[in-house]
């Protein structure tokens, strides 16, 4: 009741002051605002049904009213909208995106600004909780739950699917609570999915309790939210309960919905107020007249108290902002709830000095050993992926890896990258150290949503939350083979996208220190497997033990020189060293290994050593990472060039399959190579 009232209070203070803004200063309106209104009642009968110290709730920015129930401070309820410092973000992200982080649980993972995208990470926390009981052996994990809810619109998005795919075929933990208003902003419930009533679409899914009632009655939605929880709890599988709400308000503060409804369709709405309900359930059932008018006022008391602290927060500290895009453990503040703990990666030691008379291997075979260290010695490890396990992958890199570790450690997935990414989210947020494979890089591009959330995770809840996983995600072109689905690049996209480490080794060593080092960091991290080092034996090179970790950031000169410096990543590394070797000591080779971050210090010691650069790169010329490479350049090294900066690169055309067709679009040898001879020569 307590919770009801006070969400209901909160809306109302927004809603008015939003109505009357001219009369308002602007630091002390709610810019983006979200009403609760009429979703209250059956989202505070939840909350306290969510009560396990490992249940895990992912929700939507109408749900409010449920984080009150599981902890949120009236004061963080009000500041976080306002910008202040602070609560769910630090003024970072708009305050309807909440997160509740709880050492002792339950906790409220990071919200998205997306439709949908709640879902699959709460099916990766819901996997997490049986691998924690299942394979860990924490038996304090029996019972606990992952909860996720919904708008009726959500229902139509590739997360609600693929989660749900999950969550049935391997029986989670899992409640889906969908709350049903009729409307998507101003869709109605019939376009978003047959016959407007997800509950009767599901009604012949095996392995799913499915529940329907009317949300604004007190007593059915308690009972049949008791009903789906308790089924959950008790290891029978996933249920689904859908509960009809009105929607009292519009969709949000800059939304007017008289523009799509009518007088007639909003009084309706109106007239379905739960709130009324609720009292008449409870008076005088439960309390008397009295009684309920004294928490009517103690509620208005609290949140005016809390009004008054939430105006008095100063603003966010503007020289704070670029913080905690990546982990930075020298700021001395406290972990970020998720990855592996301070005290965990500290016993995985590892070594930047390769071990002596290893043996040559390929890269694939480079990168599996690798995977299966890290299984050994990190129980919290899990790979997965499409074909990744039965198989051993379409590029047979985890080959062997289920028959060795199991099919819990190593796994299959269904077809969806929405899946496997929001999965991997959830994972690592419940403390495990999810791989993730995505077969080739273009396959990566309806995960996009996940992939973009992952990366801004930490950022944008103020170092509260962190998700590292890492992505292995084979791509380039093949050997003598392309085509515009298996051989993108494309690397420059993930460079861009905050948040994430991208590396692109060139050969088995040093993909072995650049996994190793991912796998046990602290950022998310995209690992590129170059189909071409896949394929070939391009790549190899001594196994450099068990526990050698390269560090990120740090490039290679392969060939010293001191005429030109070629920069260069991934497979075209070995196309330039058969170029350079034409040029004596007069070509000094850059390998990169890392894009982001990349080694900016190196690069530009050795052009203002040389005088001249050439870039050399894969993904497109327009907007590739070469571009980035030559602004720096020119910014800091101008006065050093003695010839312009050149980039050697394909041009803006897909990757072709005949290989005459390839061979015309990628860098080669030669043409590398009187490249070279051209800018040695300006």
């Amino acid at each position: 009741m307590r919770t009801t009232l006070t969400s209901r209070a909160l809306d109302d203070l927004e809603e008015a002051t939003n109505k009357s803004r001219a009369n308002v200063p602007r630091e002390h309106l709610i810019l983006y605002q979200f009403s609760a209104r009429g979703h209250e009642v059956a989202q505070a009968i939840l909350a306290e049904l969510i009560n396990h110290r490992h249940d895990g709730v992912s929700a939507y920015y109408r749900n409010r009213p449920l984080l009150l129930g599981l902890g949120l401070t009236i004061e963080d309820g009000l500041a976080s909208p306002l910008g202040r410092s602070g609560g769910f973000s630090d003024g970072r992200d708009i305050g309807v995106v909440c997160n509740l982080p709880n050492a002792n649980g339950p906790i409220v993972l990071p919200m998205s600004g997306d439709v949908g995208s709640q879902f699959t990470p709460c099916a990766g926390w819901a996997q997490a909780i049986t691998y924690h009981r299942e394979v860990l052996g924490e038996q304090d994990y029996a019972g606990a739950i992952g909860v996720v809810l919904g708008g009726d619109a959500s229902v139509a998005t590739n997360g609600f699917w693929s989660s749900l795919t999950m969550a049935t075929t391997l029986k989670l933990p899992m409640l889906f609570y969908i709350e049903d208003n009729g409307l998507g902003i101003s869709v109605r419930g019939d376009l978003q999915t047959p016959g407007s009533d997800i509950s009767a679409n599901l009604a012949s899914f095996g392995n799913l309790l499915v529940r329907s009632g009317d949300g604004t009655d007190p007593g059915e939605s308690a009972t049949l939210l008791a009903e789906c929880v308790a089924h959950v709890r008790s290891g029978q599988g996933p249920s689904l309960v859908r509960l009809t709400v009105p929607r009292m308000c519009s969709h949000s503060g800059p939304d007017n919905q008289r523009g799509y409804r009518t007088d007639a369709e909003i009084a309706a709405d109106t007239a379905r107020d739960p709130l009324p309900k609720l009292k008449e359930h409870v008076v005088p059932a439960f309390l008397s007249v009295a009684e309920w008018t004294a928490l009517e006022k103690e509620v208005a008391r609290d949140v005016g108290i809390a009004l008054a602290g939430a105006r008095a927060r100063p603003a966010p500290l503007a020289d704070t902002v670029g913080q905690f895009v990546f982990a930075d453990d020298s700021l001395g503040v406290a972990q970020a709830y998720g990855g592996l703990s301070r005290a965990e990666r500290a016993t995985l030691n590892g070594s930047d000095a390769p071990a002596a008379g290893g043996e040559l291997l390929r890269f694939a075979e480079a990168v599996k050993r690798t995977l299966a260290r890290e299984l050994e010695v990190n129980p919290k490890v899990l790979v997965f992926g499409e074909d990744v396990g039965r198989k051993g992958g379409v590029h047979l890199v985890t080959e062997g890896l289920q028959r060795k570790f199991g099919d819990q450690r190593v796994f299959d997935t269904s077809l969806s990258e929405e899946g496997i990414i929001g999965r991997a989210v959830g994972m690592a947020i419940a403390g495990l150290m999810p791989v993730a494979e995505i077969q080739f890089r273009k396959y990566a591009d309806p995960a996009a949503e996940q992939l973009n959330n992952c990366g801004t995770l930490r950022w944008r809840t103020n170092n509260r939350f962190a998700a590292p996983i890492v992505v292995r995600m084979p791509g380039g072109f093949g050997k003598d083979v392309g085509d515009p689905w298996h051989s993108l690049s494309d690397e420059v996209r993930f460079v861009h996208a905050y948040g994430w480490q991208v590396a692109m080794p060139s050969n088995s060593a040093d993909a072995v220190g650049l996994l190793r080092a991912a796998m046990r960091g602290a950022n998310p991290t995209i690992f590129f497997e170059h189909r071409s080092l896949l394929m070939t034996g391009d790549g190899s090179a001594r196994y450099p033990g068990d526990d050698y970790v390269l560090p990120f950031g740090c490039a290679r000169i392969v060939t010293p020189g001191d005429g030109i410096t070629v920069v260069t990543w991934g497979a075209m590394v070995h196309r330039c060293i058969e170029a350079a070797a034409r040029f004596g000591t007069r070509v000094e080779l850059i390998d990169l290994r890392t894009v982001a971050p990349w080694d900016k210090a190196c690069v530009l010691e050795s052009v203002r050593k040389t005088g001249r650069c050439l870039v050399v790169h894969e993904d497109n010329l327009t907007a590739g990472f070469g571009a980035e490479i030559s602004a720096t350049l020119a910014q800091h090294a101008f006065w050093e060039l003695d010839a312009p900066i050149e980039r050697l690169a394909p041009r803006d055309i897909p990757v072709a399959y005949h290989e005459d067709l390839l061979a015309a679009l990628m860098p080669n040898v030669d043409g590398i190579a009187a490249r070279i001879e051209a800018v040695l020569r300006a």
